[in-house]
């Protein structure tokens, strides 16, 4: 952003520091209209025909822009992918305990990557897998949305389930 003497425009459209056209003036009489109002000139639409300056305390702006910024960041939601490994053969116990972790996950507004990896020649059948990833979906359905089907990829299989928004 351009400011005060680093514009190098010599016709300049100028907008006062309440908003108002001022109309089309020469760099040096915006400059000392700035100047009298004891503000910078801004240059907001370099690419205009003539070129748009405003008239208003750059640092102050500058300092809106940053706290702007700043509040954002604070009020967006990070969205963590926790992962739950099962088994093809998982026994009733360990499924519970696992779907445990998942739901306080879900609870926790994360998202939750469900993985079976298959180990020597049990990968021949993924039957079995599928089965224990569509049980676990159907467990956690009351809190989560499948966002990925269950999907081979190497020797594993996954699915990943995303939290439901509750529309306050």
């Amino acid at each position: 952003m351009y400011v005060n003497e680093g514009i190098r425009a010599r016709e300049l459209r100028i907008i006062d520091h309440n908003g108002e056209q001022l109309g089309i003036k020469t760099r040096t009489e915006a400059l000392e209209i700035a100047a009298l109002a004891n503000l910078d000139l801004v240059l907001v639409a370099p690419t205009a025909k003539p070129p748009v300056a405003r008239i208003m305390d750059h640092g102050k702006f500058k300092f809106e822009q940053q706290k702007k910024e700043r509040e954002l960041r604070r009020n967006q939601k990070i969205i963590l992918l926790k992962e739950v490994r099962l088994s093809p053969t998982i026994d009733e116990h360990d499924f519970q305990t696992k779907l445990r972790n998942a739901i306080k996950f879900l609870e926790n507004g994360d998202k939750v990557k469900a993985s079976i990896r298959f180990r020597g020649r049990a990968i021949t059948h993924k039957e079995i897998g599928q089965r224990v990833l569509d049980r676990f979906a159907e467990a956690c359905k009351d809190l989560a949305t499948i966002e990925q089907r269950p999907k081979m990829e190497g020797r594993s299989m996954f699915l990943i389930l995303a939290p439901t928004v509750e529309k306050p």
